[in-house]
């Protein structure tokens, strides 16, 4: 599908909106401040949307002008959805209403008010949305939350009974704007007190600048065992358009000698184990792997130099690598840590009730821990985020595994 028929689709699509919407308001109050306000709110943030989409220089990758360009267009487009919805279906009920009635004796009349209650349900509903949506950006892309886990394994060595890992992933901190706010963040990574700490992939957005002011917070991350790490899918500069091969190559050397910086062990489809007491486990570090795109990971080689028979932590950004490669796999990788998801960054969790997300309709594994074959993975549901500058239902997290021998 061509980029002109997906911005017709979505210029039809926010003309509809914006006519149910206006229908609304107009409905429930004759102020003019109130009706035409929210609209050129709308409309300056649409035109703000296609402006950075036609213009913004793609040699900078996405700005954070473009994100905050996505997130006014979020704020005004999607409470709109859910009223539309409302008063589009009442419109089905009313044409339903009426074609019944022409093959009546006596004309039915719709119920007095009934279409000022409809819109008040509507815009009632589409409150919902504007509210999250406000809170994802001012509060929700800092929420951090520390979910802990507690996986039990016959072939754990007996030394690393208790052991705890700290998993972080997708920093993304070309995204980042707050100090303070990641300062919290490092700060209450060190407070788990974990043994190791193993970072998942996408330091950055694009650029190895994007990490530079950033490097001396992310030195303060302490673990006695080491800290530990793969790349993930933007840590490759695809995603921005280059004047050159070697200009890219250039970023790419300069993001891999970042992890150094912060004291991470950067594992280029390589392994290390961690011994305790006279026994070990190893530590499985593949480059990117995605399924339909960019797959530098080499599971193998990875893999290389390591038993059948030992216990393995596997560090693979994508979560549909383990689906694709590892969890049936007779190597026996017990455990995966990926992340890459975000969880798209929105979505609703309620334990034991609901968990939903746009992303599971694209990952099969898209936040949390699944066990299949006898093997778990954990999608870590990111610490940054990335292309919208909020949060929404899908907090940032740090995640505690702890070991125990079955």
């Amino acid at each position: 599908m061509s980029r002109w028929i997906v911005l017709i689709i979505l210029i039809t699509l926010l003309i509809t909106f914006e006519f149910y919407a206006f229908q609304a308001v107009k409905t429930i109050t004759k102020n003019k401040i109130i009706r035409y306000s929210w609209l050129l709110f709308s409309l300056s943030a649409y035109a703000n949307f296609f402006y950075m989409i036609f213009t913004y220089d793609r040699t900078l990758g996405q700005t954070k002008q473009f994100q905050w360009a996505v997130g006014f267009l979020l704020i005004a487009m999607l409470p709109k959805l859910f009223a539309s919805i409302v008063l589009f279906g009442e419109d089905i009920v009313r044409v339903i209403g009426k074609i019944a009635s022409s093959f009546s004796n006596e004309a039915t009349k719709p119920l007095a008010g009934r279409r000022k209650f409809i819109s008040q349900i509507a815009l009632g509903i589409a409150a919902i949305p504007f509210a999250s949506i406000l809170y994802g950006i001012i509060k929700g892309r800092y929420n951090f939350k520390v979910i802990t886990y507690e996986l039990a394994f016959k072939d754990l060595p007996k030394a690393f009974d208790g052991y705890t890992i700290t998993q972080i992933t997708d920093i993304h901190s070309g995204s980042f704007d707050n100090k303070e706010k990641i300062q919290y963040g490092v700060d209450l990574i060190n407070e788990q007190q974990s043994d190791v700490i193993l970072f998942t992939g996408d330091i950055v957005n694009n650029f190895a600048h994007e990490m530079d002011e950033w490097i001396p917070l992310f030195k303060e991350l302490k673990a006695p065992d080491g800290k530990f790490s793969i790349l993930g899918n933007h840590d490759y500069g695809d995603y921005a358009t280059w004047k050159n091969k070697e200009d890219k190559v250039a970023n790419f050397e300069a993001i891999k000698n970042i992890h150094p910086q912060i004291g991470f062990d950067l594992l280029l489809n390589e392994n290390r184990y961690l011994e305790k007491n006279g026994e070990r486990i190893a530590l499985v570090g593949v480059e990117n792997w995605g399924k339909g795109f960019n797959q530098s990971g080499d599971l193998v080689k990875a893999s290389e130099g390591i038993n059948k028979e030992d216990f393995k932590i596997l560090l693979s950004h994508d979560p549909s690598h383990w689906d694709v490669q590892v969890k049936e796999n007779d190597f026996n990788y017990q455990l995966t840590l990926s992340g890459h998801t975000h969880g798209l960054q929105f979505g609703i969790e309620i334990p034991g009730f609901l968990r939903w997300s746009p992303s599971q309709y694209v990952y099969k594994q898209w936040a949390g821990l699944y066990n299949e074959f006898g093997r778990y993975i954990n999608v870590n549901r990111g610490f940054g985020y990335h292309a919208f500058p909020g949060r929404v239902g899908i907090w940032p997290e740090i995640t505690v595994i702890k070991l125990k021998k079955a």
